[in-house]
């Protein structure tokens, strides 16, 4: 069973900024450096998906040659990330 919560409300800046309340944030796992998505429809109503930027997702693949250069030769010249 899905837990329902109330809306959460925030106030606009002069800026155009706004602050996702904390428990917003915990909740739906947002995490500095991740995107919102705005989009409305023909209504006005307006819907916000999170699109997660998660550092390091690439960390534990192994270089791949694929012909134009020596990957490994290229990782052991310069390191890898």
């Amino acid at each position: 069973m899905a837990v329902e919560h109330g809306p959460e409300e925030t106030k606009v800046s002069d800026r155009g900024m706004v602050t996702i309340p904390a428990a917003l944030r915990r909740r739906l796992d947002i995490e500095p450096g991740d995107k919102l998505r705005w989009t409305t429809d023909e209504d006005g109503s307006l819907s916000v998906g999170i699109v997660h930027q998660r550092e390091g997702v690439f960390d534990d693949f192994e270089p791949v040659d694929v012909g134009e250069t020596n990957a490994l030769e290229v990782e052991s010249e310069f390191g890898a990330e």
